[in-house]
């Protein structure tokens, strides 16, 4: 509130100067949001591409001390793919859930049958 003796240009100047500052801090923030946001999707696609090549390479190292080639290469590779995804979903499920407990229940959405 301005006080008695602040012209208005004054007020407007120190008005633009706190909407400045809440600004920057709220653009901080998104930007800190996004960042982790990214991070948690290379982390996905690192979990996802791992999982493929690490059981490619089981696979081919079976079939080079057993002999069966290319079955243990094939199975490495579905049995990879498969725990790959396995372990990003449920990454994914586990940090979509700390996300949710971070921003705290919804606000509740009055029932329209409830006018009868």
């Amino acid at each position: 509130m301005p006080t008695p003796d602040e012209s208005r240009d004054e007020a407007l100047k120190r008005l633009d100067k706190r909407l400045g500052a809440f600004e920057t801090g709220r653009e901080r923030k998104a930007s800190f949001t996004a960042q982790r946001a990214m991070g948690q999707g290379y982390r996905f696609l690192a979990e996802v591409v791992g999982g493929v090549f690490g059981g490619a390479g089981f696979g081919w190292l079976f079939d080079h001390f057993a002999g069966t080639t290319p079955l243990g290469l094939v199975a490495g590779l579905l049995l990879g793919t498969g725990f790959s995804i396995y372990v990003a979903v449920q990454g994914a499920a586990r940090w979509s859930k700390t996300e949710s407990d971070k921003a705290g229940p919804l606000p509740s959405v009055p029932d329209d049958d409830d006018n009868d």
